[in-house]
C-alpha cells in the first residue's frame, strides 16, 4: 500500500502551478461552427416554420359570443388548402383584433391559402387579405424610391383568329390517324383539303377544340398543352400528371381538367380549374368517378359554374371559384340539372318520394329565384334538352300511366320568352331513339319506335300556343339525329350497327334530298358553317375502312379520304359573329348581288386546271407585273434624257409633234436581172 502526502509539503515539490488565462492581448479567431459544428448544425433557426405560417387580415371583430361560429367558419374555408396544425386569434379588450395567424402542416399548403383565399369575400363589408408571415420581412424592406420595373416581353403568338380571314372562307379540321401518331390540321375545300400543319406524335390521346376554335388542346402524360395562332404555336402548358378528360368554359377564360391519379385528403388535385391566360390553378376539387363527364357544367357566360352531388347542388362563382352566396342548395334526391345556354337559368329535376309528385324547377342565378315549377306524376326518367338560343326547354318525361301497360313518353315543352313560362305537351306511345332541337328555330326531331320500325317524326312549335307535327317518313334506318348549325337541314344517320345509312332531309318542305351509305359509319360532324358535313369510320371503334367522307349539305359526295388507322376528325368552330341581327337581314336580302362573284370561283375551282399550275399562273403573273412596273418607273426617269437627245421631241406619244412631220419618199436601186426570151 503507497502512502500519500500533500505535494504542498514535498521539499522537492517547489515548482510554480501554470496559469491557464488569457493573455491581455489576445484575440479568439475561432468560430464557434467550426469548435462545435455538428452541435451548431442542430441549432434551430430563427425562421424555422414561419414559412408555413399566414396571415389573415380583414376577419370580422366579434366577442366571446360570436367567437366559436366564426372559427368555425374560417376553418372551414382554410382548411381546403391543407393542414392547419395550430391558430392564434389575437384579442383586445375581449374583442378579436381583426386579424387572425393560421399554421399550416407545409409551406406549400400556405401558398395554396394565400394563391386560393387571398381576396375571399366573407361578406360585404369583410374580403380577406392572405399573407405568408415571412412576406412580412420583404414589405419592411422595401425602397421608399422608386424603381421602373422591368419590361417584360411581349409574347406575340400572331393573329389568333386567323383563319376566320381566309377570303375564300375555308374551315379548318383536325385529323388523327395512325393510331394516334400523327395529327394535321387541314383547310377544307370541296375540291382537295389544304394542308395547314402537320406533326407527328403531337399528342399522346386526342384533342380538343376550345369552344371559339381559339386554341387546340392536346394531351400528354403530364398534362395539357394549347396551341394556336398561325403557326400553332404553344400559348400555355398546366401540368396535371395522368390527365384524361378536360372541359373549357364558354367565355375560353378557364379551363377544367381531370386526372384520376392526383387526389389527395389533404390536397384535392382531381379536378383543377385553371386560367388560361396566366396558367394559374385558381382551385382544385376531389372527384370520385368521372363517369359522367363534365363534372362541373357552366352557364352561358362563363361567369357560374356547378356541380351535383347526393342531394346537393353547388354552384360556384368566378373568378373567385367560391360558392355562390357561401352556401349550396340542398335538394333531396337531385337526378339532373341543365344551364340554359342563353341565359344564367339552371334547370333540375327530382324524382317522386311517396306522396311528393316528381318535378322540374327553372331557377335565376344568381338570385336563386324559381321561376317555373312543373309537377310529374309516375315518372320512370327525365332528360333535359335545351334549344341551343335557350328559347324553349324540353322535357322528355318516361312514364307509367296507371291502367296503362309499358312506358308513355311526354315531351314537356317550357316556352321560356313568354310570360309565366307556359308549357305544352306532345305524347308517343313508342319508345324514343333519338330527340334533337333545331339550333337556330323552333322545330324538333325524333325518332321513335323499333327495328325495323323506326320512324321519323318533325314538330313546329308555333306561337299561337301550338304544336303540329309537320311531316313523318316511317321505315328509318336511323338512330341519331344531326341538325345542321345553321338549321332547317338534317341528316337521320344509322351509325354503327345500323351500317351507316345515311337520309339528308330538308326540313323547310320536309323533302328527302338524298339518301346514301357510308358502311360502318361511326361519327358525324356538320362544319360550322352547315355547307359540309363529313362521316367517319374511326379506328378506335373499328378496325377496318378507315376513312373519312365529306358531302354537301344536300348530300352529294365530293370527297374519299382513306387514312392509315384513322381515329378523329374535329371541326374548328368559329366564334360567334359581330354583325347584328339587322345586319345579318341586310345581307340576306342584297345576296345577289354577290352571286355573280360567288359563281365565277364556283367556275374557278371546279375547272380542270389543277391547284399547282393555278398557282403557278398566279405567280408569273404577279412576276410580270412587278416587272412592268419597273420598266415604267425607269422609262419615267430617262424621259429628260430622252428629249435631249431627241432635240426636244417627245417620242414617247406616237402622235406628238404632227404639224412638223415632213413627208418624203425614198427609192432604193436593190437588183436587176436580165432573161434571155431564148430560154423560156
Amino acid at each position: 500500500m503507497h502512502e500519500t502526502m500533500d505535494m504542498a509539503d514535498d521539499p522537492e515539490y517547489d515548482e510554480e502551478e501554470p496559469s491557464f488565462s488569457d493573455s491581455e492581448d489576445f484575440v479568439d479567431d475561432i468560430e464557434e461552427d467550426e469548435l462545435l459544428s455538428d452541435l451548431m448544425r442542430e441549432k434551430p433557426l430563427e425562421a424555422d416554420g414561419i414559412d408555413s405560417v399566414v396571415v389573415v387580415d380583414n376577419v370580422p371583430q366579434v366577442g366571446p359570443e360570436r367567437l366559436e361560429k366564426l372559427k368555425n367558419v374560417v376553418n372551414k374555408i382554410f382548411s381546403k388548402f391543407g393542414k392547419i396544425t395550430n391558430e392564434f386569434w389575437p384579442m383586445d379588450n375581449g374583442m378579436t383584433k381583426g386579424y387572425i395567424f393560421l399554421e399550416y402542416l407545409a409551406p406549400t399548403q400556405a401558398q395554396e391559402a394565400v394563391k386560393n383565399a387571398d381576396g375571399y369575400k366573407l361578406d360585404k363589408q369583410h374580403t380577406f387579405r392572405v399573407n405568408v408571415f415571412t412576406d412580412f420581412d420583404k414589405y419592411m424592406n422595401i425602397s421608399d424610391e422608386w424603381e421602373t420595373p422591368e419590361k417584360q416581353e411581349f409574347k406575340d403568338f400572331g393573329n389568333m383568329r386567323h383563319w376566320t380571314e381566309d377570303p375564300d372562307c375555308r374551315d379548318h379540321f383536325s385529323v388523327i390517324y395512325e393510331s394516334g401518331e400523327r395529327t394535321a390540321i387541314y383547310a377544307n375545300d370541296a375540291k382537295e383539303s389544304i394542308t395547314v400543319e402537320e406533326r407527328a406524335r403531337w399528342t399522346e390521346t386526342y384533342v380538343r377544340w376550345s369552344p371559339k376554335g381559339t386554341y387546340l388542346a392536346t394531351f400528354h402524360q403530364r398534362g395539357i398543352a394549347l396551341w394556336g395562332g398561325e403557326k400553332f404555336k404553344q400559348i400555355q402548358r398546366f401540368s396535371h400528371q395522368g390527365v384524361s378528360l378536360i372541359d373549357f368554359s364558354p367565355c375560353e377564360r378557364y379551363v377544367v381538367t381531370f386526372s384520376p391519379l392526383m387526389d389527395t385528403k389533404e390536397d384535392p388535385q382531381a379536378i383543377i380549374i385553371w386560367d388560361i391566360l396566366t396558367g394559374q390553378k385558381k382551385r382544385g376539387f376531389h372527384c370520385e368517378s368521372s363517369a359522367h363527364w363534365p363534372i362541373f357544367k357552366w352557364s352561358h357566360d362563363g361567369k357560374f359554374f356547378a356541380r351535383m352531388t347526393q342531394d346537393t347542388l353547388s354552384i360556384y362563382e368566378a373568378p373567385s371559384m367560391g360558392l355562390l352566396d357561401k352556401k349550396s342548395l340542398k335538394i333531396f334526391g337531385i337526378k339532373d340539372f341543365s344551364w340554359s345556354p342563353g341565359d344564367n337559368v339552371i334547370a333540375y329535376w327530382v324524382p317522386e318520394d311517396k306522396d311528393i309528385p316528381a318535378r322540374v324547377t327553372l331557377s335565376q342565378m344568381p338570385t336563386r329565384e324559381e321561376i317555373r315549377v312543373r309537377n310529374l306524376f309516375n315518372v320512370v326518367d327525365c332528360k333535359l334538352h335545351w334549344q341551343r338560343n335557350g328559347d324553349y326547354l324540353c322535357v322528355k318525361v318516361d312514364r307509367t300511366p296507371k291502367g296503362t301497360p309499358g312506358v308513355v313518353t311526354n315531351f314537356e315543352i317550357f316556352r321560356m320568352r313568354e310570360k309565366q313560362v307556359p308549357v305544352d305537351v306532345v305524347e308517343m306511345k313508342e319508345a324514343i331513339i333519338a330527340f334533337a332541337w333545331e339550333p337556330n328555330g323552333s322545330k324538333f326531331a325524333v325518332l321513335h319506335g323499333e327495328s325495323p320500325r323506326i320512324n321519323s317524326s318533325f314538330y313546329h312549335v308555333k306561337n299561337n300556343g301550338k304544336i303540329d307535327l309537320i311531316k313523318s317518313f316511317d321505315k328509318q334506318q336511323a338512330n341519331s339525329i344531326f341538325w345542321s348549325p345553321q338549321g332547317q337541314f338534317l341528316v337521320l344517320a344509322g351509325l354503327r350497327s345500323m351500317n351507316g345509312a345515311l337520309a339528308f332531309v330538308d326540313t323547310s318542305d320536309c323533302t328527302m334530298m338524298n339518301i346514301a351509305e357510308h358502311y360502318m359509319a361511326s361519327d358525324v360532324e356538320w362544319d360550322p358553317t352547315g355547307r359540309y358535313v363529313v362521316t367517319s369510320v374511326s379506328w378506335w371503334s373499328h378496325k377496318v375502312d378507315n376513312a373519312y367522307w365529306l358531302w354537301t349539305f344536300q348530300g352529294r359526295l365530293l370527297q374519299k379520304n382513306n387514312k392509315d388507322r384513322f381515329c378523329q376528325l374535329l371541326w374548328r368552330p368559329r366564334p360567334a359573329t359581330l354583325l347584328g341581327v339587322e345586319e345579318i337581314k341586310v345581307i340576306k336580302k342584297d345576296l345577289k348581288k354577290y352571286s355573280k362573284i360567288f359563281e365565277q370561283k364556283d367556275r374557278l375551282s371546279q375547272s380542270k386546271a389543277s391547284k399547282e399550275l393555278v398557282d403557278k399562273r398566279r405567280a408569273m403573273m404577279d412576276e410580270y407585273r412587278l416587272y412592268r412596273e419597273a420598266a415604267i418607273q425607269t422609262l419615267l426617269e430617262q424621259k429628260d434624257l430622252r428629249l435631249e437627245l431627241r432635240g426636244g421631241v417627245d417620242t414617247d406619244e406616237l402622235d406628238s409633234n404632227v404639224e412638223d412631220w415632213e413627208e418624203e419618199t425614198i427609192e432604193f436601186f436593190i437588183n436587176e436581172e436580165i432573161i434571155p426570151l431564148g430560154d423560156l
